[in-house]
């Protein structure tokens, strides 16, 4: 529900599918999302520098609360399937917008890596947070 004519987090609602299925995140408490380019600089015989912009795939990360195994269970499997030989197949993002003027937004974000950048600290009287990172190849606007 956006707020006074602004997006805030609450607008947003997002799915994670990987190859095995969805992935349920219980308590997603930050997303984040950037673009990654390349740059290249180019002079030319007339001393006049020009600049080259590639798009480079995507990167970003979830906060989460801990409630339950399912990120270590994910993260386990994966390192099982890879001594074991198994290949890792990509997953996808689904990023759901509800905009302020009440249209919905769809983006979906593909070949995705997901990577375990902190699982967590136990402490008493502490909620353990967890951090995924992740990096896309593409982010196509569905809706």
């Amino acid at each position: 529900m956006p707020m006074n004519g602004f997006t805030v987090g609450r607008d947003v609602s997002l799915s994670v599918v990987t190859a095995n299925g969805p992935l349920r995140l219980t308590l997603i408490t930050g997303f984040s999302a950037k673009p990654n380019t390349a740059e290249t600089r180019v002079k030319g015989l007339d001393g006049v520098t020009r600049y080259l912009r590639f798009p480079d795939g995507w990167s970003g990360s979830f906060d989460v609360e801990r409630q339950d195994s399912t990120v270590d269970d994910y993260f386990a499997q994966l390192e099982a399937n890879y001594y074991a030989g198994i290949n890792e197949q990509p997953a996808t993002i689904t990023e759901t917008i509800t905009e302020p003027n009440g249209s919905v937004t769809q983006w979906r974000y593909t070949g995705v890596l997901l990577k375990l950048e902190d699982a967590g600290t136990f402490q008493g009287d502490q909620t353990v947070k967890q951090r995924l990172s992740w990096v896309a190849a593409r982010k196509i606007k569905l809706a």
